[in-house]
């Protein structure tokens, strides 16, 4: 992406266009507010995880059972439509699963991945070593950054394309487990290349992930094979009649609509006005958004503390369930001029709109 400038002899020069969002200086005085105030936040609070995580579980899972029997096509989709929100809010715990420190909540991993990440075909070595990269300093907005692409800077067509592609998800999750994985074993060639192009949740093209190593290893490779069967499984049933196609359609329909409304979400989750330069902390975190109450919405589309994603981005180790108190301190103490407050918006709609008419006037 380019820009003209005039040269002092009056000839055009072609020049990087780069956002003055990437030459945002850090605040000092909002980063140390932050470190300040939230010293005594960063603890999970257990009781507050199982319960929330388990109820979700449970009304989901609940929910699809009765997607799937009822007779009436009207509760039928109400009843899908809650399953999809549960289902989804249970699913969002993967992200506090790659943050958390496991020894301070014992057992949750496991039970993430028993209930969620292998039935749902996204166990959490998909996200662990994935999204601590979008975290990394030097890596934010950058080629090197798994979980960024320049949306707001590109075509305005590629909008459309970014979140009818996540329909697809459940389909390209079962072709990776019970066709590629089993392949891949056999096929070195093929082994290097889900690892590297297949083994992460990123919406970066360019990235490629390193082969884990330690206990990540361990860990993943039992996930692979737990999930493998399971997927193997699914299409066993599905073809001997085991699963009824009707029952099988609904439960895709379902997950699919998870991912569309996670990639919505995703969508509005930053402002991705970065082209790739390194970014300070306070410009990572205006290109980032909160979407505080009283918006109310965000409960449903933004669960699991996501409706904070840009303080998130200032205080990564503070759970979820801590996020709303850690904002309420921050907003309280900093004054009106903090590039604090520019983070905050009111609710999807504007930032939709915001981002479809940045690729209007920016697009390239």
């Amino acid at each position: 992406m380019e820009s003209l400038t005039l040269s002092p002899a009056g000839g055009a020069i072609a020049e990087p266009a780069r956002p003055a969002r990437t030459r945002i200086a850090d605040d000092a005085a909002m980063l140390r507010a932050a470190a300040d105030l939230t010293r005594e936040l960063h603890a999970p609070n257990p009781r507050i995880y199982w319960t929330d995580f388990l109820a979700s579980v449970v009304l989901g899972y609940g929910a699809l059972a009765a997607a799937i029997a009822l007779a009436s096509p009207a509760l039928a989709i109400a009843a899908g439509v809650v399953a999809m929100l549960a289902l989804y809010r249970a699913e969002s715990f993967i992200h506090e699963v790659s943050h958390m420190k496991h020894s301070s909540l014992p057992g949750f991993r496991l039970a993430w991945n028993a209930l969620i990440g292998i039935p749902l075909l996204v166990p959490s070595f998909m996200y662990e070593g994935v999204h601590n990269l979008h975290h990394a300093r030097t890596r934010y907005g950058t080629v090197e950054d798994p979980e960024y692409l320049p949306l707001a800077l590109m075509k305005p067509w590629t909008l459309p394309a970014f979140v009818v592609a996540s329909l697809f998800a459940p389909i390209a999750l079962i072709f990776r487990f019970a066709v590629l994985a089993p392949l891949s074993v056999v096929i070195p060639a093929l082994r290097r290349a889900v690892v590297a192009r297949y083994s992460g949740l990123a919406i970066n093209p360019a990235f490629e992930r390193r082969p884990p190593e330690g206990p990540a290893r361990t860990l993943w490779h039992r996930l692979e094979l737990v999930t493998s069967l399971w997927a193997m499984a699914l299409v066993v049933m599905l073809a001997s009649g085991v699963i009824p196609l009707r029952a099988f359609l609904i439960f895709l329909g379902i997950v699919s609509a998870v991912a569309v409304v996670n990639q919505v979400r995703t969508l509005v989750a930053h402002l991705w006005e970065n082209d790739g330069e390194p970014m300070t902390v306070t410009a990572q975190y205006l290109d980032s958004v909160n979407v505080p109450p009283p918006a109310l919405m965000p409960v449903l589309w933004a669960p699991v503390g996501l409706r904070y994603h840009a303080l998130h981005h200032l205080i990564p180790s503070v759970p979820y369930h801590a996020l709303g108190e850690a904002h309420r301190r921050l907003k309280a103490v900093l004054d009106a001029e903090s590039p604090y407050h520019r983070a905050n918006y009111a609710g999807l709609p504007g930032l939709v709109v915001k981002i479809i008419r940045s690729t209007l006037v920016r697009g390239r």
